[in-house]
């Protein structure tokens, strides 16, 4: 009865009673995990990648892989440490060649990366095979434009000015074949809305890849005039150039029409201006072809907003 009574008066709430009960908790804890953590254990670990290849002759076609799992022996403590992720050192990969790599047998890397990983002891590459794919690196400069064709506008105004943009080339670097798949000319998008007066803003370059393409910069300006606009219709004769003497051509029609987005503010002067129509068939086998035509003398602050393309048969 003694015994009981003992023990009915330990877990009575007593203060005094609950921290000795907790403390020693505490301390046979702390024992139990200093205990374990000193024998051997062998666990599943995560560790980064790095690769290590002459940046300046080569460049990665797609990520490469970031990380390997790698099966490991070690102390508890060592385990502990990497397994939450204390200090997980990356591992480094060299490639001489990596252009002639395109993958790694996870077998084939345990001699590579042994002495990497402190104290643990590699047992196998959980990882089966790392994928990658580099070409040449390679640099060229592409002009920036802005299509004036996705421009719209509120009705009844319009562009009144050259589209400028600044810097008006941008110089990428990367794999070569990302960058020959690219045009001479890259197009700069302008946000979707309609506009009723002038536009300058910093817009973004946007590339597929990007991520495997360098750039010298991002962010390029772009600016042009806005006002109300009036269209005109005006009519020329077409004017042929550099027609080969021993041929002859035959048009589809011998003048045309254009429509012309002209300022409001400008239109009567605009009314003395005679704007010149034509082709040039420099080049130009014999045949049919169907060839755009040359508008000149149209002053900066008009834009075309119609133009047919001209049917031409040279025999």
């Amino acid at each position: 009865m003694s015994f009981l009574r003992v023990l009915v008066n330990l877990f009575q709430f007593n203060r005094t009673n609950w921290r000795a009960v907790l403390l020693c908790l505490l301390t046979a804890s702390i024992f139990w995990a200093f205990n374990a953590l000193n024998k051997q254990y062998t666990s599943n670990i995560k560790f980064p990648l790095r690769f290590e290849y002459d940046v300046e002759k080569a460049s990665p076609i797609q990520e490469l892989p970031a990380s390997v799992l790698v099966n490991v022996s070690g102390n508890g403590w060592e385990l502990f440490r990497e397994t939450f992720g204390y200090k997980i050192p990356s591992l480094t990969i060299p490639l001489e060649k990596p252009i002639e790599v395109k993958k790694i047998v996870g077998s084939s890397l345990p001699p590579m990366l042994a002495n990497q990983i402190g104290k643990l002891q590699i047992n196998y590459v959980v990882t089966d095979t790392l994928y990658l794919q580099f070409d040449q690196k390679d640099k060229h400069t592409y002009k920036l434009f802005v299509d004036s064709k996705d421009i719209t506008f509120k009705e009844g105004y319009g562009r009144i000015s050259p589209v400028v943009v600044l810097p008006d080339s941008i110089q990428l670097q990367g794999p070569k074949s990302l960058l020959h798949k690219l045009p001479d000319s890259l197009v700069i998008t302008l946000p979707g809305k309609k506009l009723n007066s002038n536009f300058r803003d910093q817009l973004p370059i946007n590339l597929p890849s990007a991520e495997m393409i360098q750039l010298n910069f991002t962010h390029v300006e772009v600016m042009f005039e806005v006002d109300q606009v009036t269209t005109v219709e005006v009519k020329s004769k077409v004017e042929i150039k550099n027609l080969p003497k021993w041929n002859h051509v035959s048009l589809s029609q011998d003048s045309m029409s254009i429509k012309i987005q002209v300022p409001t503010t400008k239109s009567e002067d605009f009314k003395k201006i005679i704007p010149s129509i034509s082709i040039n068939l420099r080049k130009i086998k014999k045949g049919n072809h169907i060839i755009k035509p040359r508008v000149e003398g149209i002053p900066s602050y008009c834009s075309i907003i119609r133009l047919d393309s001209l049917a031409v048969n040279i025999f």
